[in-house]
């Protein structure tokens, strides 16, 4: 009986933790939205925290044409889908070699790659200032997809590292010795199997990638290829002023992409961290 009482004593203090921490996490979010929706009346003389008393869509019609949202946003997403392409094609064939092709200093090959999450990003800031400046490269895209690239490729060899780790070599051996070339493995069998890995690893770099602002802000100057980090700069008018209405209307456009990733492949992200960590 006493046995019961502290059990049930631990498990309400672990979910009222866990109810403290939902409603820390959500909070901000639905803050914000709520305040997309409010007039510029309720905006000034109601508190924070209250409920729209309608479903009020000017503060969106405005942040749509007073700022140029629709440019960043679609310097946003071309900046993302090729940081992402660029980080799977590059590193899945190389964890692919290092963890199941047989070559000389494959280990030291690994910690080469892991080796980039210990370098700082600010710490090549102005050397690739000086050099994009030097070649040409700002404000262009490619200013903002290279160095998102090589800094996402440790985090992405080391994902698919730990999957591959634990694929079975008999698999490999029996489809080569099938006649299939080490090409046709790759994409037949690996890269499908991997599926929840490359989720995982498309989701990880896809919040980075997007809410990315040190390079954006370092880089791009120009007004038509500001991504959505910057470009929510623009609604501070002059002396300082604030349309917040419109400005948490953009930031709730801004944040919608990624919620909706997140939501639909939570399930892949989740199975993708875990494959590899239990050994079968």
């Amino acid at each position: 009986m006493k046995h019961t009482k502290k059990h049930f004593i631990l498990k309400s203090i672990f979910y009222i933790l866990i109810v403290i921490v939902v409603v820390i996490q959500i909070y901000p979010i639905f803050w914000v939205v709520c305040s997309s929706l409010k007039t510029p009346e309720e905006m000034t003389y109601t508190a924070q925290y209250s409920i729209p008393s309608s479903f009020y869509l000017g503060n969106y019609i405005s942040a749509l044409t007073i700022s140029n949202i629709p440019r960043y946003f679609l310097n946003s997403v071309v900046v993302a889908v090729c940081t992402l392409t660029g980080i799977v094609i590059l590193g899945c064939p190389v964890a692919f070699v290092i963890s199941k092709v047989k070559v000389k200093y494959a280990g030291t090959l690994l910690g080469f790659f892991l080796f980039g999450m210990m370098i700082p990003v600010f710490a090549c800031l102005i050397p690739m200032f000086q050099i994009y400046n030097m070649i040409g490269l700002r404000n262009t895209y490619w200013a903002l997809i290279i160095p998102q690239v090589g800094f996402g490729l440790p985090m992405c060899i080391y994902l698919y590292t730990g999957f591959f780790k634990f694929l079975p070599d008999s698999l490999l051996e029996a489809a080569i010795m099938d006649g299939a070339g080490m090409g046709t493995v790759f994409l037949r069998i690996v890269v499908p199997m991997a599926k929840n890995t490359t989720m995982t690893v498309l989701t990880y770099n896809f919040v980075f990638v997007w809410n990315e602002f040190t390079y954006a802000n370092t880089f791009i100057s120009s007004s038509d290829m500001k991504t959505l980090p910057i470009g929510l700069n623009d609604f501070v008018g002059q002396f300082g002023r604030v349309d917040w209405g419109s400005t948490f209307a953009a930031i709730v456009i801004s944040i919608l992409p990624t919620l909706i990733v997140y939501f639909i492949l939570n399930k892949n992200i989740i199975e993708g961290m875990a494959a590899g960590a239990v050994k079968s």
